[in-house]
């Protein structure tokens, strides 16, 4: 049953695609730099999980938050590659933390500062949250899915604006 239009044009608005992707840009920024500033304590929390070897462990704990930041500055600026990167992250954590849940671990989750160890959410909110996430994410692929399909069944006559003069393509 397909959308009607005005569903697709409130969906499909390009302020509420750029809305949901500087959000989660700001997630992920705002998370690998809580966990930037204390790697200690963000490697203990990694070792709690038992699924990385130790060796792994510090360098997991520095590479994966600069990686949440690079990618979330890149969800920022729209680069290519950046949601990919948050997406891969996203299905990582939700694995994780459905691992931790399913294991009954009593631990914080690690997605940020370790000031919030104190009021840690359980594994199972946080798997939520993270999948809230992972939907955004998917809203993202699908609302570039429909402009590539847009400028492509469109052809030649296709034409937007760039840099203030009309471009067509």
């Amino acid at each position: 049953m397909p959308f009607s239009a005005n569903a697709q044009k409130w969906i499909f608005f390009p302020w509420l695609y750029r809305l949901a992707r500087w959000a989660l840009g700001v997630v992920f920024i705002y998370a690998g730099t809580a966990k930037l500033m204390d790697p200690g304590a963000f490697a203990t929390v990694i070792s709690r999980y038992g699924m990385a070897p130790d060796f792994l462990v510090p360098v997991a704990a520095l590479g994966l938050p600069a990686l949440e930041v690079l990618a979330g500055v890149g969800l920022l600026l729209d680069l290519k590659g950046s949601l990919s990167a948050i997406f891969a992250m996203l299905i990582m954590f939700a694995v994780v933390l459905w691992f931790g849940a399913l294991n009954g671990l009593d631990i914080d989750c690690g997605c940020f500062s370790t000031s919030e160890l104190a009021e840690h959410d359980s594994l199972r909110q946080a798997l939520y949250r993270d999948l809230i996430m992972l939907a955004t994410a998917l809203y993202l692929y699908l609302w570039r899915w429909s402009r590539r399909e847009a400028r492509e069944s469109a052809g030649w006559r296709y034409v937007y604006q760039s840099n203030s003069r009309e471009v067509r393509t």
